[in-house]
């Protein structure tokens, strides 16, 4: 059975697809709904300023996604290094499934548009949201506190610039093979 999702979500969702394809300035309002399959009135029912409000929740969907792909990789981990190696490849078949075009869905949403300093700090929000998860895991997992958020920022880093380069190889392998990168540049 599926879950019916309300047309909020399903905006949003809708929204976010498209503007990781596309970059926000080239995704219309009307693309939007006729891909959601939902009428116009619907869109300014629930985000009253169109479509930065509607890109905002989008990216906030978005990390809530990347958020529980964090914490699937790191949860069972008995290592850092294992959790690590696991959220690569989980973002490499995230890469996969959502086609080889596709950027982060985060900056593809909130930094591929206009210059919004609404956009700026819900992306520098949702970013460092990420690094602190990723170094709260590392310290469960025994790194102690200051190395837990460096190895989280440094994770995030590699992890934004793995996925520009498989990008451009068009190669989800390249997320697969940072982990043993990363391994090697630490011993």
């Amino acid at each position: 059975m599926t879950k019916k999702h309300s047309t909020k979500d399903k905006l949003a969702w809708t929204a976010s697809k498209l503007f990781q394809e596309k970059g926000y300035e080239g995704v219309g309002l009307s693309e939007i709904l006729t891909n959601a399959k939902l009428p116009k009135g619907s869109l300014y029912h629930h985000f009253q300023k169109g479509k930065s409000d509607l890109a905002m929740t989008a990216a906030s969907y978005a990390s809530r996604e990347m958020m529980r792909i964090i914490d699937d990789a790191f949860v069972p981990a008995k290592t850092y290094d294992d959790g690590m190696t696991t959220l690569f490849f989980k973002c490499a078949k995230l890469f996969d499934l959502m086609g080889k075009w596709n950027g982060c869905p985060v900056s593809g949403i909130l930094l591929s548009g206009p210059r919004n300093p609404s956009f700026q700090d819900l992306s520098n929000s949702i970013f460092d949201t990420w690094i602190t998860r990723i170094a709260e895991h590392a310290q469960k997992l025994g790194v102690d506190e200051t190395e837990a958020q460096d190895r989280a920022t440094h994770l995030f880093i590699t992890l934004q610039g793995g996925w520009t380069l498989a990008r451009a190889q068009q190669s989800s392998d390249v997320l697969r093979q940072i982990p043993s990168y990363l391994k090697r540049a630490t011993r």
